[in-house]
């Protein structure tokens, strides 16, 4: 059985933007910022009634309301605005080849640790879709011969600015890497909304725990769950890696290479390292690659955290940390401060490497530090960078992302 290296190519759309970046972490995980800025989530009411034809009301009337928790942005005059699909980050920063159907369909997808559904633009989408559907490649399910309807499941994703994503759902043959996984659930976008339509991917391959996958009236198994059921890979190597490289690495023996691997641990790659392989045991409970992660360090100086624990998000750029973590880091750049407009730390752009500090961050008894390459993050005007690690809010948990992902 050939197990291969599946590449990971770098979006050539996508132009990195940290208040953008920032505000799809607030749609994505849903959480408060504790910082000040112009995105806040406020609360908005609904009320399920009827319109009726004759009259002069807005809304609707009668029926059940509720208050409704929604993304919101200060406006100049200090009111609260909606939150567009240009306020944030929609594009992703990295795609991967996977081929659907018989014969084979391929599409970019984006692989997603912090997710669990495998979701593609289809040809099931509404012609006005469509239309704005560009370089985009659409799963026409019609054409396999080996996909089966599963007609009594629906699939949703929805966000806290209330985009969502949603459709039907099938099962077909998936191959990713060599690997073909039969009778994989795929979910067909029926429907999508603007925030979307922005993504040079053609869909979203979730490697999260099979729990929080949004298919009703019942969940479906990852692909990962189902590479390991239908023994694709061996069951003493049922996991999956990712590697992230730099372009910064281009003359080092792997050309700073980014790939996943299904069913084996690349040994070239461990190799190069120097390093040996650290474990740590995982907490599912909440269906995310949860871990221990009560410590870091800022320049050799620990920075205790007890009880904290947190996610590795391959589906998010930056990492988001507590405000207190926040401070240490941002102390120790010079020039370094909170921009309150652009929601985030920045600092000058022409501060050299020796004058970043070292930053770890302990996955179990272990410290991993970031690269200082990436402790910027993206140009944030007026000579400053904006920074990589950013407020988690009123989250309790870190969130670490490709930021860090990136020097492990």
């Amino acid at each position: 059985m050939p197990f291969t290296k599946i590449p990971i190519t770098v979006n050539p759309n996508y132009s990195a933007s940290g208040p953008k970046s920032y505000v799809y972490m607030l749609r994505k995980w849903g959480f408060s910022p504790s910082k000040e800025g112009p995105y806040h989530y406020g609360t908005k009411i609904h009320t399920q009634g009827k319109h009726f034809p004759h009259s002069n009301a807005q809304q609707a009337i009668g029926g059940r309301t509720r208050i409704r928790k929604v993304l919101q942005k200060a406006t100049a005059d200090g009111q609260a605005g909606e939150v567009t699909a240009e306020d944030q980050q929609n594009d992703s920063m990295y795609i991967c080849p996977v081929s659907i159907g018989t014969p084979a369909q391929t599409l970019k997808l984006d692989f997603d640790t912090g997710s669990s559904d495998l979701w593609v633009w289809s040809t099931k989408l509404s012609s006005s879709v469509k239309s704005k559907a560009g370089s985009h490649t659409l799963f026409d399910s019609s054409k396999s011969s080996t996909w089966k309807d599963q007609s009594d499941s629906t699939w949703k994703i929805s966000y806290g600015d209330n985009s969502s994503a949603s459709g039907v759902v099938g099962t077909d043959n998936v191959t990713i890497g060599g690997l073909t996984i039969k009778a994989q659930a795929v979910e067909e976008a029926q429907q999508l909304s603007d925030e979307f339509l922005q993504d040079s991917s053609d869909g979203l391959l979730g490697l999260a725990w099979g729990s929080i996958n949004t298919v009703q009236p019942t969940p479906v198994k990852t692909p990962v769950e189902n590479m390991i059921a239908q023994s694709d890979i061996p069951k003493d190597q049922s996991l999956f890696t990712v590697k992230l490289g730099s372009w910064r690495d281009a003359d080092e023996p792997d050309k700073g290479e980014s790939f996943y691997t299904f069913g084996f641990i690349d040994q070239p790659t461990i190799q190069a390292s120097g390093q040996q392989i650290s474990y740590t045991p995982v907490d599912n409970s909440q269906g995310f690659w949860m871990f221990d992660s009560a410590s870091m360090t800022v320049n050799g100086k620990t920075v205790n955290q007890q009880g904290n624990k947190a996610i590795a998000d391959t589906g998010t750029t930056l990492a988001l940390v507590s405000d207190e973590v926040c401070q240490q880091i941002y102390n120790a750049i010079p020039g370094a401060s909170y921009d309150s407009q652009q929601q985030g730390y920045t600092f000058p752009s022409n501060t050299t490497a020796d004058q970043l500090p070292t930053v770890t961050f302990a996955v179990g008894d272990k410290q991993f530090a970031v690269q200082k390459e990436d402790l910027g993050f993206a140009d944030a005007g007026n000579g400053m960078v904006y920074g990589g690690i950013q407020s988690r809010g009123d989250m309790t948990f870190d969130i670490l992302g490709d930021t860090w992902l990136k020097g492990v």
